[in-house]
């Protein structure tokens, strides 16, 4: 069995996921919990990893394959050169991995020491607060003897 990508339409990846399911075929189907601010109200919401693909794993042989792209909310096999194109096994064990690691620490708590790894305060330690939005997040930096909250992209921390 070999791991496949399959692009599904638009806001249908858990359409697509049910019907998959429903002909025997394993899927995997990736989600993280995303909080954000709306209307100033904190909110967490399961959304996809990869949004629009989900995998599946399937024998080149399997005669599922061609009711495939027929299934309802799937728009197309990943691939090449009409192939479509294996995703290897280590792949998918540590995005399992990395969700497994992610679900167990709860994502990162409130008062963690964290490193800034870009940006104007690289190098800096600084305790992370909160998240503000998907992309931004306050963290405290001690700066003139004072601790001062900052909002940095999340990409310049080093967790």
């Amino acid at each position: 069995m070999v791991w496949y990508v399959i692009q599904h339409k638009p806001a249908q990846g858990d359409r697509a996921l049910a019907h998959l399911q429903n002909q025997d075929i394993p899927c995997f189907y990736p989600k993280v919990t995303v909080e954000s601010v709306r209307a100033g109200k904190r909110t967490s919401k399961l959304e996809p990893l990869f949004p629009g693909y989900l995998f599946v794993n399937m024998e080149q042989t399997d005669p599922a394959w061609a009711k495939l792209r027929s299934t309802r909310g799937v728009l197309r096999v990943v691939g090449f050169a009409n192939k479509p194109t294996p995703v290897d096994e280590g792949v998918i064990a540590q995005i399992r991995n990395g969700l497994e690691s992610v679900k167990g620490n709860g994502g990162i708590k409130p008062g963690r020491v964290v490193e800034m790894k870009e940006g104007p305060f690289e190098g800096l330690q600084a305790v992370f607060q909160a998240f503000d939005g998907h992309e931004r997040a306050v963290v405290l930096i001690g700066f003139m003897q004072k601790q001062q909250r900052v909002k940095v992209p999340v990409s310049s921390l080093n967790l």
